[in-house]
């Protein structure tokens, strides 16, 4: 089973939400491989339904799947890490807090696993207070590269950096990015990402130096009808990537 995503010249990974296992298959095939699929274990009753159903999915796509949480839930991180035990899928969305349990039942290193911080209206400072009863708090503010270095202590992989506003936020990301690339660890923007901004925001991580990057591209590119993924929305975005990626 392969459990490392395939990253474009190394460095990018796209991150799209599927809206049922054929429009799974066409978005990984639009990709060209190089994506993660998202599939919600919020839409799931079960955890043994959301297994059985995800490793279907798994299937099709060489296992580039994604278990997401659901707009970031953090009521859906027992969940997680229930379902990523047993599926092994090459990427696990998790709140801060969830990290460590995610990483402890998987049992390897090789999946990625991301770990939510928020903006905070300050560049340099980010929000970790995302997990079941510290969103509820107050907020558990940090410099980034605390948050970076909790996460490694954790057996994390990624900051997933929620919720992004597209480009609302620039300085900010520009300082997180700054701070993966400085600290060796890898970033996932995710939030009000487009096909207009995208290319944006890309080259702000790419230009850090950021090490690998996974941007999300979520309701922007998903048809309303069907709640399915365009696939040519997929491509377009790949084409931006290798236009971008030397």
């Amino acid at each position: 089973m392969k459990l490392m995503p395939k990253f474009y010249q190394d460095r990018v990974c796209l991150n799209v939400l599927a809206g049922s296992k054929d429009n799974a298959r066409d978005i990984w095939q639009a990709a060209e491989g190089y994506v993660l699929v998202g599939v919600l274990s919020k839409n799931y009753s079960s955890i043994d339904s959301a297994v059985s159903d995800m490793r279907e999915y798994a299937a099709l796509i060489d296992n580039a799947l994604s278990v997401g949480l659901g707009a970031g839930d953090p009521r859906q991180s027992e969940m997680v890490s229930a379902i990523s035990a047993q599926v092994q899928p090459q990427h696990v969305n998790q709140v801060f807090t969830g990290v460590g349990a995610s990483r402890a039942l998987l049992g390897q290193n090789e999946t990625v696993v991301n770990g939510l911080i928020s903006p905070t209206g300050k560049a340099g400072l980010v929000k970790i207070s995302t997990g079941p009863l510290s969103s509820a708090a107050s907020d558990g503010i940090v410099p980034v590269e605390t948050a970076i270095a909790l996460l490694k202590d954790m057996g994390g992989s990624s900051v997933k950096y929620f919720p992004m506003g597209g480009l609302k936020a620039e300085a900010e990301f520009r300082a997180v990015a700054q701070a993966c690339a400085e600290n060796d660890f890898w970033l996932e923007p995710t939030g009000g990402i487009d096909l207009d901004n995208y290319a944006a925001i890309l080259s702000i991580a790419l230009e850090a130096g950021v090490s690998k990057i996974i941007p999300h591209i979520y309701s922007s590119i998903i048809d309303k009808a069907s709640g399915n993924t365009r696939p040519e929305d997929v491509a377009t975005l790949l084409a931006i990537t290798k236009k971008l990626v030397a």
